[in-house]
């Protein structure tokens, strides 16, 4: 290991131990750190400062200035206070809503924030409990607040926790709100963070904003009669340990089903997620114990919400009665899906009305919009972009869905994250009106593919760790920009989009501007057999991803295996075209 960073990171972690603001239990873990022969835990945690991102923080906790904790919540939250008064100079009444998950440290990172806000003369609305993010961003907009901060780190690892930073509006702070909260928090040293809460200007909510909470959800049916006809749908849900245990089962009683089972060992509130490897509805082995209770129960459908209660997991029955996952970009399709034809049938559906997906998402949906002459947006990935489209239309066309390949969907406009209660309930209002027509939710998603084409996603996460993966990753980038592909799989590369640069370039090299508000480092290759290749670094881990799509022809619901299987072998090739093997 190089010696001027160990050197380098012994000196900051000394200022630590200088400094009379850090705890004595700070101090001795720091000191341990130092003086463990094995540098890479010091280095790990002192090499930089936990970035304040576009989004806020997430990281591991522990002492450093790489880690979670409450001296680096409490420096965040004393930039983000700054900025939002520097925003609305001589403004009286000010406040902010905070909330947190069932995390390690998440009451108590929730308290410091609110208790740093207070001292800085804003009112805080601070949620008696954990509650789920889009009740964060709900509560927002209910309020009048100017801001938020919801204390999580959605579905990573148990050792994670982070801290979502929104605007008045709800929706995760965008241009220029990011980059200036960025600018505030950089400025802040440790010595200026009022860590000394005012009291009288921190009000506990709860169970009134639960209330208006689940009445918005109900804005999302969109046909009770086929509720009312299969209340007994027989459904079994998963907590994940986390914010959704009390909220969702309310939630879809309120809509009208009767018949709720939950998975008892995850309803339990744990931040070591005893029961799963990982708290991520993305990995099937989390679905085990809702798959077990549903085969005991038979039940129609299993669901489940991550810890934080925005992104859902659903599994239903193939026709061999065995349970599969239904991955995000089916979740997305099959709720696109419905809200069109829907709509439509019940003359819901308006001209003005519009769907929002992310630019890595299938592009199935867009053949859905196309095929029905609904107006599709195509955004960044991130829900703060969903949001904003629906901001810039507000007034003028409605938002009746939204979502991204990464098992979250918004599907009406009084939240502005991700929302899983809503999208909970009408996955069954969905299950419902499939079993109303002699389906399943599987028959449904066959139905789609035969309508619109088969599609099969695959993405690929290449980890890599510390300040060389950071590097690694970056050169990978730079290598895919520079050197575009002009071929992927077999098939010929007719469009290079780069959000970096904001260019795209057809077949021949010919190049033309990309339409987006802002750039973003990601790269897209769309192939002419109809394929899709989407390359980005993470935003929140040490990761590149690659997203995958395959596009192929079905027939008959019977092909669906041999299809998938094909597009396996094909994934592997792409894969050897862009090096990863």
């Amino acid at each position: 290991m190089d010696n001027e960073l160990i050197k380098a990171c012994e000196a900051e972690a000394q200022k630590w131990l200088d400094s009379p603001v850090y705890d004595m239990e700070t101090k001795k873990a720091v000191q341990s750190l130092i003086e463990n022969e094995d540098k890479t835990e010091l280095v790990d945690a002192f090499y930089r400062s936990l970035e304040f991102g576009t989004g806020g923080l997430r990281g591991i906790m522990g002492v450093g200035t790489n880690r979670m904790n409450k001296y680096i919540v409490g420096m965040a939250t004393q930039g983000f206070a700054n900025y939002i008064l520097k925003a609305f100079p001589n403004q009286k009444g000010l406040s902010v809503v905070v909330g947190h998950d069932c995390r390690n440290n998440g009451r108590l990172f929730a308290e410091t924030v609110a208790n740093i806000f207070s001292a800085n003369g804003i009112k805080v609305y601070l949620f008696e409990s954990l509650r789920p993010t889009p009740e964060i961003s709900f509560a927002i907009r209910r309020l009048g607040a100017k801001a938020g901060v919801n204390v999580t780190a959605s579905h990573n690892p148990k050792e994670y926790n982070g801290y979502k930073a929104y605007w008045e509006d709800g929706a995760q702070v965008l241009t220029p709100h990011d980059t200036g909260i960025i600018d505030e928090v950089n400025k802040v040293a440790i010595e200026d963070v009022k860590f000394e809460g005012n009291p009288d200007l921190i009000e506990i909510i709860g169970g009134e904003i639960d209330y208006d909470y689940m009445e918005a959800v109900k804005e999302a049916m969109i046909d009770q009669d086929v509720i009312l006809r299969q209340k007994d749908l027989n459904i079994v849900y998963s907590a994940m340990h986390g914010t959704g245990r009390v909220i969702v089962p309310l939630c879809l009683r309120s809509w009208g089903f009767q018949n709720i089972h939950v998975v008892p060992e995850q309803m339990v509130i744990d931040g070591n997620f005893p029961t799963v490897v990982s708290p991520n509805p993305e990995n099937a082995e989390a679905m085990t114990l809702g798959m077990k209770l549903g085969t005991k129960l038979n039940a129609d459908l299993v669901i489940a919400s991550d810890p934080d209660a925005d992104r859902l997991a659903i599994v239903c029955r193939d026709p061999k009665g065995e349970w599969i996952i239904i991955n995000g970009n089916q979740t997305c399709m099959m709720f696109c899906y419905y809200i069109i034809k829907n709509k439509i049938a019940l003359g819901q559906l308006k001209p003005t009305d519009f769907l929002v997906k992310t630019i890595v998402t299938t592009e199935v949906i867009t053949k859905m919009a196309q095929k029905n002459n609904i107006e599709l947006r195509d955004c960044y990935t991130g829900f703060k972009w969903i949001a904003r489209e629906i901001a810039i239309s507000e007034g003028k066309q409605k938002y009746i869905g939204g979502g991204e390949e990464s098992f979250g969907f918004l599907p009406y406009d009084k939240v502005r994250d991700k929302d899983s209660p809503a999208s909970i309930c009408l996955i069954c209002e969905i299950a419902a009106w499939a079993k109303d027509n002699g389906m399943t939710l599987y028959d449904l998603l066959m139905q789609i593919y035969l309508e619109y084409g088969f599609s099969f996603e695959h993405t690929i996460n290449v980890v890599k760790p510390g300040k060389s993966g950071a590097d690694e990753i970056k050169a990978m980038m730079e290598n895919y920009r520079s050197n575009r592909p002009k071929e992927i799989g077999g098939s010929k590369v007719v469009l290079s989009k780069d959000f970096k640069t904001l260019k795209q370039y057809d077949a021949a090299g010919n190049e033309s501007p990309l339409d987006m508000p802002a750039t973003s480092n990601v790269l897209q290759y769309f192939c002419e057999d109809g394929g899709k290749v989407s390359v980005r670094p993470s935003g929140t881990e040490p990761k590149i991803k690659f997203y995958i799509e395959i596009k192929d022809i079905m027939t008959d619901p019977n092909q669906y295996e041999a299809l998938v299987e094909k597009a396996k072998m094909h994934v592997a090739d792409v894969k050897k075209s862009l090096g990863l093997e």
